[in-house]
């Protein structure tokens, strides 16, 4: 592998420095380096940060490949800017086996675009009543850290206490997709004005909050570790705060669209906007990005859910929930977190790349931009700005919600141990 210097690079928004490759690995870091035969990319202006680690990503592969394949999705990943993506485990068949992760890890290495750790079913096929392979997943070629049944919400409390004494032997964490079912029965939208003029079923904020305090309270009693997926509500954002100062370990991720968009959107019927868990109010906003920014919630993880074109094109109540999101992640962290000033590039780096990492153990991924450390990392034209279109999107599906809308910030490189999987904007 040859010798790449990135010149003139703001590492982490700072000072402008030279970044030296050779192979796999970063060897220099400074001023003024010399070429001595490698390939320079000219970085003059651009930020250069750790590739991004998202830690909750639906890749759909086995069983969904109309809707997104390993393959298709660690490119998606790769242009996004991403060197390590974490595969949920609500695939057909469930990843509730040794043998499931294994394939998904496998289809990972072969795809060269990114890192795929697949994340473990917490239960039997997602229903909540057994506890899958935990052990043998962990122990398997995938070595799974991350257990989640996202999708649905562990809801039985003796289960979820099982599952956080037996992943606390070997370090696991559990990522709690947090939603009392039985509060969002026939639920459309998030319950407040809008649900109740536009008729549409309610999805209250209490059904995400109070799992996430008896969850809080469960880990606090094990010892172990919790994670909280696509925290949304100003109310959650208190109870993490509160866990967090009597000590209990707890991270919690929000999605860029929890960042930027609100239930106003819903009006227009458009099931583009319809998620999981549903897009808040403007007050649960502002919450989610003082909260990303003082560090109760600790990192941004996309929540990449691809649908096929027939599964959102049609009447709200029949659409899927969910939206692509590797793609603009950045753009819209940009938008909602540095350019308000709640954030700065350090502050993106930790909460996209060193945070994620360390939570799901992604060995080398998430490392500073030094000497002998790998060379997984990103390079942002951050002065660009210009409207999303979907129709280049390498993901092989387009339910965006940033569709025309114009963001800031587009990747222009990202390494992968040193080999570039997008160069100029275009996958290698």
């Amino acid at each position: 592998m040859s010798k790449i210097l990135i010149r003139g690079a703001k590492v982490l928004g700072g000072e402008p420095q030279d970044v030296l490759i050779d192979g796999e690995t970063i060897t220099r870091v400074g001023a003024g380096l010399p070429a001595d035969g490698a390939e320079v990319v000219e970085a003059g202006g651009k930020v250069l940060l750790p590739g991004l680690v998202d830690l909750h990503t639906h890749l759909r592969e086995p069983g969904r490949e109309d809707s997104e394949t390993v393959l298709t999705g660690t490119r998606a990943a790769a242009s996004g800017g991403y060197t390590s993506v974490f595969a949920m485990a609500n695939t057909f068949p469930v990843a509730d086996t040794a043998g499931v992760v294994e394939q998904v890890w496998r289809l990972g290495q072969e795809s060269g675009y990114c890192d795929v750790q697949p994340i473990g079913a917490v239960t039997v096929g997602l229903e909540g009543a057994k506890l899958a392979e935990l052990g043998a997943m962990h122990e398997s070629a995938a070595g799974v850290t991350v257990f989640s049944d996202d999708g649905k919400c562990v809801h039985d409390a003796v289960i979820m206490r099982r599952a956080l004494e037996y992943v606390k032997a070997f370090g696991g964490v559990v990522a709690q997709h947090a939603q009392e079912p039985r509060l969002t029965e026939g639920a459309q939208m998030n319950e407040g004005v809008v649900s109740a003029e536009l008729g549409l079923g309610g999805w209250p904020a209490v059904a995400e909050e109070s799992i996430i305090a008896r969850d809080v309270l469960l880990a606090e009693h094990v010892g172990s570790r919790v994670h909280i997926c696509h925290l949304s509500t100003a109310g959650s954002v208190e109870i993490v705060r509160w866990a967090k100062s009597r000590g209990i370990d707890v991270t919690a991720e929000v999605t860029p669209h929890h960042l930027l968009l609100t239930d106003e959107l819903v009006r227009s019927y458009d099931p583009v906007y319809k998620v999981n868990p549903p897009l808040r109010t403007e007050r649960d906003v502002t919450a989610l990005r003082e909260a990303l920014a003082d560090g109760t919630i600790d990192i941004v993880a996309t929540d990449h859910a691809p649908h096929p074109h027939e599964d959102k094109d049609c009447e709200w109540a029949a659409a899927a929930m969910g939206m692509v999101g590797l793609e603009t992640a950045l753009s819209v962290v940009q938008d909602t977190m540095v350019e308000t000033g709640l954030l700065d590039w350090a502050g993106v780096a930790d909460r996209m790349s060193f945070t994620p990492a360390r939570i799901g153990r992604a060995a080398g991924h998430g490392r500073p931009v030094s000497a002998g450390e790998p060379a997984n990392l990103t390079l942002v034209d951050t002065a660009y700005r210009g409207p999303v279109d979907p129709a280049g999107f390498a993901s092989r599906s387009r339910n965006t919600p940033y569709e025309g809308r114009e963001l800031p910030g587009r990747v222009t490189h990202t390494w992968l141990r040193g080999k570039a999987t997008l160069v100029d904007g275009k996958l290698t």
